[in-house]
């Protein structure tokens, strides 16, 4: 489903760039018809448990900023997600012991999943941006369930060491709001902010 370097969208011939090497948000852009290219932007980011909106936003910003240094012609869709629970911020685990630590605290309550979505065009002086927000509701975990998930998955790419679309229904009972928020790119912001910088999708 990737293109090349030269490769464009039909529609508009507007190359489009997926600021990201999350194989989530790569798998939701191309079952959505884009053709796109890949970049795994080098941007400092942040972590404010104080504010993870404005976290999320200022990471996907620094992200597309740094795309659009090095792919000056394209169309630029970023993205940054945090998992935020109680004035805490559960980021990549950093080995499974974490992981287990992070489920256990997140089991049977209830926590918010941030994403922002950031696109340019070469074009725009400043790329356009929005923010999601979608609550979850954790099951109650035992210990078994917990070892069962994490030997299922790879926890450690993944925000609060869990993935709703990797065997999500073991550790997630309801959502309220975007499922793709969750999952990494909420698709119905993403498809605005492309169509509006001028990138559709290949299909249809």
């Amino acid at each position: 489903m990737l293109s090349s370097a030269d490769k464009e969208i039909r529609a508009g011939e507007a190359r489009l760039v997926l600021g990201s090497s999350s194989p989530r948000r790569r798998r939701l852009l191309a079952e959505d018809g884009y053709v796109f290219d890949i970049l795994s932007p080098d941007a400092d980011e942040v972590a404010d448990a104080d504010d993870p909106a404005g976290s999320v936003l200022a990471n996907a910003i620094a992200k597309n900023e740094a795309c659009r240094r090095l792919r000056p012609d394209a169309v630029i869709l970023s993205a940054d997600t945090l998992v935020w629970m109680a004035g805490r911020i559960f980021g990549k685990p950093a080995d499974i012991d974490e992981a287990a630590e992070f489920l256990r605290a997140l089991s049977g309550r209830n926590h918010t999943v941030f994403t922002a979505v950031a696109v340019s065009s070469p074009s725009m002086e400043r790329p356009m941006s929005r923010i999601e927000a979608s609550v979850v509701r954790f099951r109650t975990l035992d210990e078994a369930a917990i070892a069962a998930y994490i030997a299922k998955v790879r926890p450690l790419d993944r925000a609060g060491a869990y993935d709703i679309s990797d065997y999500g229904d073991i550790v997630v009972e309801r959502i309220c709001g975007s499922y793709t928020c969750v999952v990494g790119l909420p698709m119905e912001a993403a498809r605005d902010l492309l169509g509006k910088a001028g990138a559709f999708p290949a299909k249809g």
